[in-house]
């Protein structure tokens, strides 16, 4: 199933967007991002439960994890950016 972005809410998007942003500064695959960092910034409850139930990711308190359909998506995402 490809997944498209326009179901998804802000918060959801904002994951993604983060994921995106530590992909395109490191040049590096990101597979993962911290849900919590320590620092006082974390990923919604809601964003998470929302992704988690698409399919999308899989989490824990600290680490979020991209599914294969979730990589997938982050890499639609980044190829978007790049294209506009």
């Amino acid at each position: 199933m490809t997944q498209t972005f326009s179901n998804l809410t802000d918060d959801a998007l904002a994951v993604f967007a983060f994921a995106a942003y530590h992909q395109l500064a490191s040049g590096q695959t990101v597979r993962s991002i911290a849900q919590r960092d320590g620092a006082g910034h974390k990923a919604s409850d809601t964003a998470v439960a929302e992704l988690r139930e698409q399919g999308l990711i899989e989490a824990d308190c600290d680490e979020i994890r991209f599914t294969q359909q979730g990589e997938d998506a982050l890499q639609r995402m980044i190829e978007t950016i790049k294209r506009s």
